[in-house]
């Protein structure tokens, strides 16, 4: 799985263009905003757009996926139905973090733990990971070992769970039952900053690292 992230809104949220190498087909991951961007990038490098995939519903996530969706024509696949409320409620989130007027909409799919999701010939398992919202999924290319983690996990850092329906003890537990068993090796590509592995976040996260949950 090949991929090149696009950071998008104010926020600096790391929208991922990824694709088939073989095929050319692609998805987008949390396309939050500067549909024209991504639009371009996809252009430049001669790729098909399949689908849009959400890990969650705030904004600077899903800003721009009914805008994408509805000029490529694709379905938006994501996240699990517990974060349905978020993406009802766009027009008041929009608001509330300044970001211009963003309408509701309706994902074509909700997803579930244990789910796959094809982009060309490549598959993603599809990872329930509640905490940070309650819906939030993650991403994973068995064959890349790499993994799309939204606000679940940083480098250095976890996601907040002072949101509506946020869960500090569900974020601990989707990190350390969800994606720790991933593999240290895997590759981790989070909601915004830089990319590291499980490994290095078990070692040194100072919310997260073993040493700490021992």
């Amino acid at each position: 799985m090949k991929y090149q992230i696009i950071p998008v809104t104010p926020f600096q949220q790391n929208c991922s263009l990824i694709w088939c190498e073989k095929t050319l087909r692609a998805a987008v991951v949390d396309p939050g905003g500067n549909v024209d961007r991504i639009l371009g990038e996809m252009a430049k490098l001669g790729l098909t757009l399949e689908k849009v995939l959400l890990t969650h519903g705030h904004i600077d996530h899903v800003g721009g996926a009914k805008l994408l969706a509805q000029q490529t024509n694709v379905p938006i696949i994501g996240p699990h139905e517990a974060d349905k409320f978020w993406i009802e409620n766009l027009p008041k989130q929009s608001q509330n973090f300044g970001f211009p007027h963003c309408d509701a909409f309706e994902p074509d799919q909700y997803l579930h733990d244990g789910d796959t999701v094809t982009v060309g010939e490549q598959s993603l398992t599809v990872l329930h990971c509640p905490g940070h919202t309650p819906g939030h999924v993650a991403f994973y290319s068995a064959s890349s070992k790499l993994a799309w983690v939204g606000d679940i996990l940083f480098r250095s850092s976890i996601g907040r769970t002072d949101f509506p329906q946020s869960n500090h003890q569900s974020l601990i537990h989707s990190i350390t039952s969800k994606l720790w068993p991933l593999g240290a090796d895997v590759e981790f590509i989070p909601g915004h900053g830089p990319i590291s592995t499980f490994g290095e976040e078990r070692e040194h996260n100072p919310f997260v690292a073993d040493q700490l949950l021992l």
